[in-house]
């Protein structure tokens, strides 16, 4: 366990920096042990301090490099790769304002599952229809009765 005072004074800045400009609270309590357990504070007096268990701080304090604030997230921070292009959200909302038949199909409305097909087919992204119908609630174009089933 490293010893009192074993950031440089460099490191010690870079993280009281990171700490007031991260926006991520895990990553913020991350870079606090590693502040505290600088101060001279010890495992379980950090876990008691924070709140959190001894487990948590021993792993982060093994596995947090102070010179990589990179090393402070873990593999769920990264989350799935974004789908949908600025050009997929551009077809599809122009999409919903035309009717299918337009477009050649027999059917006279949209549902989501069919935007989502016949975007995966223009574009090549597949998505689902709850995805596609998340989409346009986020944009506040999408109440249940207008052209979409």
């Amino acid at each position: 366990m490293p010893a009192k005072g074993y950031l440089s004074k460099k490191q010690k800045e870079k993280l009281q920096r990171a700490l007031k400009q991260e926006e991520h609270p895990d990553i913020r309590e991350r870079i606090l042990l590693l502040l505290l357990l600088n101060d001279g504070k010890t495992q379980v007096e950090i876990a008691d301090f924070i709140g959190c268990s001894y487990q948590k701080v021993s792993y982060w304090c093994i596995h947090g490099d102070p010179n990589n604030l990179e090393s402070l997230k873990d593999e769920r921070m990264k989350g799935n790769g974004r789908k949908v292009t600025d050009e997929y959200l551009k077809m599809l909302l122009e999409v919903i304002e035309q009717s299918p038949t337009e477009l050649g199909y027999e059917f006279a409305r949209w549902t989501s599952q069919r935007l989502a097909d016949y975007l995966a087919l223009k574009t090549g992204i597949e998505l689902s229809g709850s995805q596609v119908r998340r989409i346009l609630a986020k944009k506040n174009t999408f109440t249940f009765g207008q052209n979409i089933a």
